[in-house]
Order: structure tokens, then C-alpha cells, then sequence
């Protein structure tokens, strides 16, 4: 039997859920389709969640949601083989606007959220693989999920980096190696008590952690640590192409990451409980896809919305923004019984307006500028070897701080490096 609705929505991640959510909300008929066997169980990220979208959509989530912490603190390290330097930034504000970090664990999240679809009437079908979309007159009216065919008025891809329904769609080519990163996670059991004495935690605050350096191999990409109520995240993000010419996996690599010296006294006596990985679309807008067809709309990590700078990582938040923007662009085109292409082009107009396109294109440049192997190997080891001198006191005559930089800078880079790469990093970041 051909089902019909008036969208249908694949992925059940943030972009998908807030984008059903708001149309259900709005009285239409929504299908969300999940190949996983109930949402979350497929889907990963590091673990923190940023921006105000998710409580503009569900205004009191924060009482409700399995929200593990909102971040209380931020830091930031650059690691060398054997030493660590720390930026460790703390605000009254964030507990103040808990919305604006907390921490997550999808597993438990994207079924939390799935159920507020549920409950705002869309259907949620957990287990069921979008395999292709059905073309009537040079329109996108539906889908195929294996032998089954559910026709709708738009379908709306969120179905991650790798979106097959982009590709299907003719909006995107293959995934390149050099636009993706791999990401790979373990989450370590601990008791609250535990976590909090060894991460100074107190309430629900906890800690958004990230680490340049050592941490990676010197490849390109970076290590976090996410506290929950009684575990952690622990995991690295590195450039896919360099694993593969460097012929090291990314679990090796977190191996090594859990060994630092500044690192395993904190994870000692963990119990393993999750193992994940996922690719990370980290090319920015210039890998962005074409995001609307006749009939054909694409939102979250299938349109590579996610943006990184070095300093940050993001994507949950534009997911959300681009989930909400579909479904206005939905509903707009509904009142006019307008699916074309032309109709749903207001769907990019509303993402340029937002901070979503103008993030991307503000930090374009980023991508280009974090291929630098400089970030991740010499300029760690020379901010760490550069602090070991500052603070050392072995009874000898102290030197000034500029005579001890540029001595640590022999041998390692020269003055002209440090400025080119200044100059880079300020039109990037």
C-alpha cells in the first residue's frame, strides 16, 4: 500500500527532529524515517551541545531533557609528547544561561527528542533504510525504503555526511577524504562523586575540554573530553586523508591520547560502556551541497553544516537552525502548494539571514588554514617547552621572557613561519 504524507523527513538526528517537530507542530502530516534501530543508535558526537536553538524550539527542555551538565567550564590545551599548557576560562554567566552549553549523549537524547516528534503527532519508523527517492515529472515526491514506497510533497535529507538521498538527488558528488574527519569515541563509567572530585565539578556543571598536539600524531585535528553525570567522553577528530597517508588508525591514536602523561591519572579506573565512530563534514561551505530540488530539501551534516576553527567545533546548533528552517520553508510552500524548486529556495534565504551561512562563510578560510602540520607539531611542542622555561627556577640567573621565546624558537620555526602563519590565522579565524 503507497503511503502519502506531506513530508517526509530521513534521520532522525537534531536537524531532523527539530525540522518534524516544527512541522507537526504546525498541523502537517510528517514521516521521519531511521535506519537505526531507535534513534541515537547510530549517531555520534563529542558530546556538547551550543546555542540557544534547541530552547527557542522547546522552551523548557532543560527540565525534562537528558541533559548529562551544562558547561560550567571550558579549556583548552596544547599538548607535546610529555607536557601539557592549559587555558581554563570559567563565567558566571554560564550558569546563569545553562541553554547556551550543556552536554549530551545521544543515545539517550535523540530518543528523548524523537518522542517530542512523536508526541506533536509525526510518526517516528525506527529500522527502516531510505534506499533512493521516486522522480514523477522532474520532481522528488518521494521515497523507496526497500520494497516499500511513501510518497510525500517534500522530502527533507538529514541523513548525515554521507547522505545518500543527497547523492540520489544529484545535489552532491562522493565525499571527498580531504573534507571529512574521523571521529572516534569511547564513553568511561565513573561514579558522580569520582567524577566530580578528579575535574573539580560541582552541581551540574561540568567541563568542555579540547586538546591540539600530541594528541592526534601531529595530524591534522584535535582531542576532547565532555563530563556527564557519571561517565565521560573521551575521543579525537583527525583529518581522514592523512590517516590513510600516514597508515595510522584513529583508534591507535586514542590509545595514545588516553596515555598521555597529563591525560590517564583522569581516566584510571574507567569502565568502557560506549565505543563510537562517525566522519565529520569539516570543509565548511566549500563543501556544501546543493541544498534544494524540486520536491528536495537537505539539512544538517548531509548539507555539511558543521564549522571548525581550531578553537571551536560546532554543528548540533546549525542541525537545529537548518531543521527549523526547513520547516518553515515547508509550511510557506504549503500554503501555496508550491514544491518546486523555486518555491523551496526560500530555505537558503532563511539560512543566509541566520548565523548558519554567514558563520560559514565568515570562517571559509578555516579549513585551508588548519592543514597547516605547524598547529600540530611544531608550535605545541614550543608553546610547551617555551612554558617549562618560563617557570623553571634551577638557581641560575633568569633570562627575559623575549630572550627565552626566541631561544625556543631555534631549530623549531623562524620569525618569518610565525608571522605568515599570523597573518593566515587572522583571515581565517
Amino acid at each position: 500500500m503507497i503511503q502519502k504524507f506531506d513530508a517526509i523527513i530521513v534521520g532522525a538526528g537534531p536537524a531532523g527532529c527539530a525540522c518534524a517537530f516544527k512541522l507537526a507542530q504546525g498541523g502537517l502530516s510528517v514521516l521521519v524515517i531511521e535506519r537505526g534501530k531507535f534513534p541515537g543508535a547510530k549517531n555520534m558526537w563529542g558530546g556538547a551541545f551550543f546555542g540557544p536553538g534547541l530552547g527557542e524550539l522547546l522552551p523548557n527542555f532543560w527540565s525534562e531533557a537528558p541533559v548529562e551538565r551544562y558547561i560550567a567550564r571550558r579549556k583548552i590545551s596544547l599538548l607535546s609528547r610529555e607536557d601539557c599548557l592549559t587555558v581554563d576560562f570559567s563565567s558566571h554567566k554560564y550558569s546563569q544561561s545553562p541553554y547556551e552549553g550543556f552536554i549530551l549523549l545521544r543515545s539517550k537524547f535523540d530518543r528523548w527528542f524523537a518522542n517530542k516528534v512523536q508526541e506533536v503527532g509525526a510518526i517516528v519508523a525506527s529500522g527502516l533504510q531510505a534506499d533512493d527517492v521516486i522522480r514523477q515529472d522532474g520532481k522528488i515526491v518521494g521515497i523507496k525504503a526497500g520494497s516499500d514506497q511513501i510518497l510525500a510533497d517534500v522530502v527533507i535529507a538529514c541523513d548525515g555526511v554521507n547522505s545518500i538521498l543527497a547523492q540520489k538527488a544529484g545535489l552532491r558528488g562522493e565525499i571527498k577524504p580531504t573534507e571529512v574527519k574521523q571521529g572516534v569515541k569511547e564513553v568511561l563509567r565513573f561514579s558522580r562523586k569520582e567524577l566530580e572530585q578528579r575535574f573539580n565539578l560541582t552541581g551540574d556543571g561540568g567541563l568542555s575540554w579540547e586538546f591540539v598536539g600530541a594528541c592526534t600524531g601531529g595530524l591534522p585535528g584535535g582531542g576532547f573530553i565532555y563530563t556527564n553525570k557519571d561517565s565521560l567522553s573521551v575521543g579525537l577528530v583527525v583529518q581522514l586523508n592523512a590517516l590513510a597517508e600516514k597508515q595510522v588508525r584513529a583508534t591507535d591514536l586514542l590509545e595514545g591520547f588516553k596515555q598521555h602523561p597529563a591525560i590517564a591519572g583522569l581516566l584510571e579506573g574507567g569502565k568502557l560502556i560506549e565505543y563510537s565512530g562517525h566522519l565529520i563534514p569539516v570543509s565548511g561551505i566549500g563543501m556544501m551541497p546543493g541544498l534544494y530540488a524540486n520536491g528536495f530539501l537537505v539539512a544538517g551534516d548531509a548539507a555539511a553544516l558543521v564549522i571548525g576553527t581550531g578553537l571551536i567545533l560546532e554543528g548540533a546548533n546549525f542541525a537545529i537552525a537548518s531543521g527549523i528552517a526547513a520547516a518553515e520553508t515547508v509550511m510557506k510552500a504549503k500554503e501555496k502548494n508550491d514544491f518546486s524548486a523555486g518555491s523551496l529556495a526560500y530555505y537558503q534565504k532563511l539560512l543566509e539571514k541566520s548565523f548558519v551561512l554567514k558563520d560559514l562563510k565568515t570562517f571559509k578560510k578555516a579549513p585551508h588554514f588548519l592543514e597547516n602540520q605547524r598547529i600540530y607539531t611544531i608550535y605545541p611542542e614550543f608553546a610547551c617547552n617555551l612554558a617549562e622555561k618560563l617557570f623553571a627556577s634551577d638557581g641560575k640567573p633568569r633570562k627575559r621572557a623575549w630572550h627565552i621565546l626566541t631561544e625556543s624558537m631555534k631549530g623549531r620555526v623562524s620569525l618569518s613561519q610565525v608571522a605568515q602563519d599570523i597573518i593566515k590565522a587572522k583571515e581565517a579565524i
